[in-house]
């Protein structure tokens, strides 16, 4: 699977020529914003709440747990809906769910039970975004153009993964954390009205479409006798369970154990970022003679060795130097999970095969 593929007129840059696919790039960039900010300001927003590192893993669960519950039934809500409608159905409901958050801590009624419900719902509205921002890429730049895709994508996702936790930590230092959520409402709704502008899909011919329950089995049938797909699933799920939840967590270490303010935990997130982009650089070089497979499990192992040394580490630079050199690991990885699925994935199973 490792192809030059810039050896085609454009090169990477091809894929830019695409309206739609700016559009979305575009949308993506500010959504990854929003994630990251949010991620950032709710976890301090928890930690001066109730001064609890199990109630700040809580929040981080209640997000990722929708992952667990709803993932394979994703793909077949995005067939029946449309990836575009779901898009949009998503970042409306994060920007209401963002909002409610808002004016609780506005009033000064804020309680973590709002923000655990919370966690949930956007837990869910972000888990179907992310499949149908990834499985309409093939839609947008065909199957040829789809690793440039990803690596466009990522780079968005890199530069937001830089931007966005700096500028939450330095938002909540100078204006507190209701100045963190107004900027991140703003980014919401910036991000969905960019791709309320993406061309809506031609009308399919009205036919009986199965259920759901029947979409997701022939999903698992299909995924179960592809070798690329459930390597990929099962290096996924390890990774999910024992590896990113660090993320969450960023701010008890900045806090408890470096001893830093928001500000410090804003540059450790960034430093994350910065080495996502680093990786992105990488990954885009090393695709021209290395298997998309090796990168993937090369990523898998830097980024997990990296957040081990990281969680024994008691020097703030040390510890932003790991995170950078995490965020390269994080870069193979993230780029060819999805590259390996969306090009092993014929085209009617795409966002099933991503749903998991």
């Amino acid at each position: 699977m490792s192809v030059d593929e810039q050896s085609r007129p454009g090169g990477l840059w091809a894929t830019l020529a695409n309206r739609d696919f700016r559009l979305l790039i575009t949308s993506n960039f500010l959504w990854w914003q929003v994630l990251f900010m949010e991620q950032l300001v709710v976890g301090w927003l928890v930690l001066e709440l109730t001064n609890s590192a199990w109630e700040v893993a809580l929040v981080g669960f209640y997000r990722m747990a929708p992952l667990l519950v709803i993932g394979f039934f994703t793909g077949p809500i995005t067939d029946r809906v449309g990836r575009r409608r779901i898009i949009i159905l998503s970042e409306l409901a994060s920007i209401a769910s963002l909002l409610v958050i808002l004016s609780l801590v506005w009033t000064d009624q804020i309680a973590f039970w709002h923000l655990a419900s919370t966690a949930l719902v956007l837990g869910v509205s972000w888990s179907l975004s992310w499949t149908a921002r990834r499985s309409i890429l093939p839609d947008l730049v065909g199957r040829a153009r789809t690793t440039d895709a990803m690596l466009l994508d990522n780079l968005s996702q890199s530069i937001s993964r830089v931007a966005g936790p700096f500028v939450a930590g330095w938002l909540v230092a100078v204006y507190g954390i209701s100045g963190g959520y107004i900027v991140v409402c703003v980014v919401s709704v910036l991000s969905l009205s960019v791709v309320w502008g993406m061309s809506k899909p031609p009308a399919r011919p009205k036919v009986e479409a199965p259920s759901s329950w029947r979409l997701m089995v022939e999903g698992l049938r299909y995924i179960r006798h592809s070798q690329p797909i459930i390597g990929t699933l099962l290096i996924t799920v390890a990774m999910n369970f024992l590896t990113f939840p660090y993320m969450s967590m960023l701010p008890i270490f900045a806090r408890d154990i470096l001893g830093q303010g928001p500000l410090g935990l804003g540059i450790m997130g960034a430093a994350n970022g910065a080495g996502s982009l680093v990786g992105v650089l990488l990954v885009n070089q090393a695709r021209k003679r290395i298997s998309s497979g090796w990168i993937f499990a090369g990523g898998s192992v830097i980024l997990a060795s990296s957040v081990t040394l990281f969680a024994a580490s008691r020097n703030f630079h040390l510890s932003v130097a790991l995170l950078l050199l995490g965020g390269v690991g994080h870069a193979c990885f993230s780029v060819m999970q999805s590259t390996i699925v969306l090009l092993a994935a014929s085209d009617e199973m795409r966002s099933r095969a991503m749903g998991s």
